[in-house]
Formats: structure tokens, C-alpha cells, sequence
């Protein structure tokens, strides 16, 4: 039994059949539509493209791998000790379960039901958004995080009038240090968007967004991007432990402490022995990587998951990639000028091993980089600052 269907539950039951599964594979989806792929929906959809003829569907016959896929059907309540779930139509038992119930977008306070104020995560989120973009409406996104950015652009793209409100005193605050995100904030001037940073928002009215220092801002449209957290609330009670954050506290095979149960993607954090650190990932990459592991788990294997960390995002005419993980510790080198139009960021340990690297429009360093940091290699940092110097010529 596998709970969601979005990448990383698809791509577990697509893994169990490879890996030699015979037995019977139930995959639950709490959505009406087909399996789909998320990425897009802050690009191609959101600029209908998808009705060009880009298919978000995932490319899996469900039929021919004897996958009994039920979509619109929602877990409500796990009983591990006898092995059955709780779902809105009836309890259904398994042998073995993964959880791939992803994460959902933080609402802001007070907005449920608000007309006009939008998320978005699902195929339908997009669907809504669409006649905001085609009407070319008033928009404020609130967040100026990598989802904020995102729609930010394609609200651009379509001729919206775009202010974005960040709380923070910059773009992605919490994520990547003020050196970077300085130069970042050029980004959404140079796209014609209004970037408030430093400016909570207060309220939300028909039509306004109130900002805490008392300005309004016209909105016919908010669409909030404020983070996302694990959808495990279903699991209180369950034999299934939940860190503070609510994710999944997965073992480094993504078993959970539940017999039988296996944890994976956005739901999920597990231990990480080359960053010596839990981790909790939202992004695609995660879900592609870790159901492989869990599937091989689930035959009686030993596989221990600790991936490299990779995500990518397409704002403002760039394409930005990030591979690893860094601390505030570690340190920083830039290898190039934020102010061009190509730079990457490395992070090195205090041992030379190279931890992360954030690259814009230089795809190459992003490749070489990420080897890199999957063998623990380290790295010169005189030549690892000069973009002149490919990175893999760089490692000691």
C-alpha cells in the first residue's frame, strides 16, 4: 500500500515492479486527477502551455504494472498495529505501507475562504490562477521565496502588474546569506516587479493587501507562498513518530518507527551521515531518489539513503541550480560577479571538502560540483573562486 500519488509514491510503485515485486501494489491519492508532475505547474501551466500540448501526467501505465491505482480516495487514520488504514471510504489492510503524502502550503492566517487569495501545490491551485494571468489582474504574491519567484515570473511573463511582500529584509532569508540574495534583488527590478521586503503583511481585504506599516496594496489577486509543511497530521496517534516539524521521523533505510512502514519525499526527514545532520527536503529531486531506496527496503534490503541534495528553479529569465547542503560555518566563495548574467557560489567544510554550490545559468559547475560533493572531494579555494577554472580541476 502506497499513500499519494504524486512523484515519490508514483515512482515507488514504479520501482517495487523494477526491483522484482510481485505481489499486489494499492496506490492512494487523495486527488481527483491522474498522477501529475508539479514543476510545471509554476511554469508551463500556469502560461498555458499545458494546453499547447505539454501533459503534466506522469508517462506510467498503471494498468500494465498491475498497479490498482484509486484516486480521490483519502487517508484519514493509520493503525500499525494490526496493519490497516482508515480512508473516507472504508479501512483497507497491507502487508507493507510507504507514506508519500508530500507536504502542504502554509496559508496565511485568517484568508481561509477568501475569495481572491490563492496557493499553490495542485493541478487545481493552477487551474484558478489561470484567469488571474490571462486577465492580466493586479497581483500580490506574498513571500519572496523560490515558489513566489516563480509565479512572480510567469505573472510577469503574462503582463500582470506584480508587487511581491517578503517579511524578511530579503529574498530567501532563512535559505541562502545576504551576499547572494543582494544581488538577487535585482532580479525582480529588472522584471518590472515592485519587491517589498522588511514589510509584513497585517490583513487581507476584498481587494487589498495591508501591509504592517499601513500601506495598502491593490490586489484583484494574492497568491501566498509562504512555505509548506508536511502532510502527517492523519498519523497523530498512529506508531508513527512525527518530528516538531511534523515530518516523518524516517531511519536512514526510510523505515519509520512503525513495523512495516516506510516513509518517503516531501513527508519525510531522515538522518544524514555525510552532512551529520536529520534532513527534511521538499523538492522533486527527493522524491525521485528516496523511493528507490524505500523499494529495495521493502524487498528485504539494507540500503541506506543520503543523497546529494539537488533542486533547481527557473525565476526571471534564469535558471538557478543548488547541490548540497551548507551551514553558516562553512565557507563561502564566489566563483564569478552576482552582478553578471552567469556566477556560481561554492561552500567549502573546514577541511577543504566541498559542500554545496548554488549555480545561475552556469549549468557546468552544477554537473562537476555535484561528483564532487558526492565523493566527499576536496577542493582548492584559490582555484575554485576563479570561474575560469572548471571545478573537477579544482579537486585536490
Amino acid at each position: 500500500m502506497i499513500v499519494g500519488a504524486g512523484m515519490a509514491g508514483v515512482q515507488t510503485a514504479v520501482a517495487l515492479r523494477e526491483l522484482g515485486w510481485r505481489d499486489g501494489i494499492t496506490l492512494l491519492g487523495d486527488e481527483p486527477h491522474p498522477p501529475y508532475d508539479r514543476p510545471p505547474l509554476s511554469k508551463a501551466v500556469l502560461l498555458g502551455a499545458a494546453g499547447a500540448g505539454v501533459d503534466v501526467r506522469f508517462d506510467v501505465d498503471f494498468d500494465a504494472l498491475g498497479v490498482d491505482l484509486r484516486l480521490g480516495l483519502r487517508a484519514q487514520a493509520l493503525h500499525a498495529e494490526d496493519r490497516h488504514l482508515v480512508t473516507d471510504a472504508g479501512p483497507l489492510p497491507y502487508d507493507h505501507l510507504v507514506l508519500a503524502t508530500g507536504a502542504y502550503p502554509v496559508a496565511l492566517p485568517g484568508t481561509a475562504g477568501l475569495p481572491g487569495v490563492h496557493l499553490l501545490r495542485t493541478l487545481d491551485d493552477a487551474a484558478a490562477l489561470r484567469p488571474v494571468l490571462d486577465a492580466r489582474q493586479q497581483v500580490v504574491v506574498v513571500g519572496a521565496g523560490w515558489i513566489g519567484a516563480e509565479f512572480a515570473t510567469a505573472a510577469r511573463q503574462a503582463g500582470c502588474e506584480v508587487t511581491v511582500v517578503e517579511a524578511a529584509e530579503r529574498p530567501l532569508a532563512g535559505v541562502l546569506p545576504e551576499v547572494v540574495t543582494s544581488r538577487m534583488r535585482a532580479w525582480y527590478e529588472e522584471a518590472g516587479v515592485d519587491l517589498r521586503t522588511g514589510t509584513p503583511v497585517s490583513a487581507v481585504e476584498p481587494g487589498a493587501v495591508v501591509l504592517a506599516d499601513g500601506s495598502r496594496l491593490a490586489a484583484a489577486a494574492v497568491v501566498v507562498g509562504v512555505g509548506a509543511r508536511p502532510a502527517t497530521g492523519w498519523l497523530a496517534g498512529s506508531g508513527v513518530r512525527l518530528g516538531d516539524d511534523g515530518a516523518v521521523l524516517a531511519d536512514d533505510r526510510l523505515r519509520t518507527t512503525a513495523p512495516g512502514v516506510f516513509a518517503v519525499g516531501d513527508c519525510a526527514s531522515f538522518p544524514s551521515a555525510r552532512y551529520g545532520e536529520r534532513m527534511l527536503i521538499h523538492h522533486w529531486d527527493n522524491a525521485l531518489q528516496g523511493p528507490r531506496t524505500a523499494a529495495a527496503n521493502v524487498l528485504g534490503g539494507d540500503e541506506p539513503y543520503d543523497p546529494v541534495p539537488y533542486f533547481w528553479s527557473e525565476q526571471f529569465g534564469r535558471f538557478v541550480q543548488y547541490a548540497g547542503h551548507h551551514t553558516d560555518a562553512d565557507t563561502l566563495l564566489l566563483r564569478g560577479d552576482p552582478s553578471t548574467a552567469a556566477w556560481s557560489v561554492c561552500w567549502l567544510r573546514g577541511d577543504g571538502r566541498l559542500a554545496a554550490v548554488l549555480a545561475v545559468d552556469r549549468p557546468r559547475d552544477l554537473a562537476q560540483a555535484r561528483k564532487l560533493i558526492t565523493r566527499s572531494a576536496t577542493v582548492d579555494p584559490s582555484l575554485a573562486a576563479d570561474p575560469a577554472v572548471p571545478l573537477t580541476a579544482a579537486a585536490r
